[in-house]
């Protein structure tokens, strides 16, 4: 089948793919654009894959304010470049996941930052209840699974949906950023406070 201009700069715009890259897609998909850009997203993902290990040392510190000072975020997004960290693309990545953070409250960046006694905790907390729930033992181990499961969804920003299009994760989001400025993009750290929130440092 013909694919047209049009087709190529409609999946271009909202993939930041390059044009090749789209007519390949668009071609592989037999001009269907959800599965030509699914097939660009799974491109992607391996592209970014390859430069997990490039070093990042550019980017921005990103500071937030939510309903009138009630909530502030700081987050460290970094990549590669300080061109890339000058580009629109990537401050507007860098504002998302500000405000994904001051909206969802998330505890930490990836899985592996859950300490090994948070996560038992969280586990135990699930197995106790599926008993006084009565639930048999022999179903508590699945229980505990879906439990840890859904907390992992909960606190780990990368495994969070997108607040602005669910069917994404905000790791699909940085991916997507990943293959339009093909650095490597990584969120070094952040914080989050609310009015009147205690710590336990206070």
């Amino acid at each position: 089948m013909t694919i047209t201009t049009d087709q190529i700069k409609q999946l271009r715009e909202a993939t930041g793919a390059g044009i090749l890259d789209c007519r390949k897609a668009l071609e592989a998909a037999g001009g269907d654009y959800q599965k030509a850009v699914d097939f660009l997203r799974e491109k992607g993902l391996a592209t970014a894959a390859k430069r997990s290990e490039r070093r990042t040392s550019e980017g921005v510190i990103e500071l937030y304010s939510h309903g009138n000072g009630r909530v502030g975020v700081m987050v460290e997004v970094n990549c590669e470049t300080d061109f890339v960290a000058r580009s629109e693309r990537f401050r507007t990545l860098a504002h998302e996941i500000a405000l994904q953070i001051a909206a969802t409250s998330p505890q930490f960046i990836q899985v592996e930052d859950i300490p090994a006694d948070v996560a038992e905790h969280e586990k135990a907390i699930a197995a106790t209840k599926a008993r006084e729930d009565g639930k048999p033992e022999a179903i508590i181990p699945k229980i505990v699974e879906g439990a840890y499961k859904k907390f992992q969804e909960e606190s780990v920003l990368m495994l969070q949906p997108y607040i602005r299009d669910e069917a994404k994760t905000v790791h699909d989001l940085i991916n997507d950023t990943i293959v339009s400025t093909g650095e490597n993009i990584v969120v070094r750290r952040f914080e989050r406070w609310a009015l009147g929130e205690t710590t336990a440092e206070s």
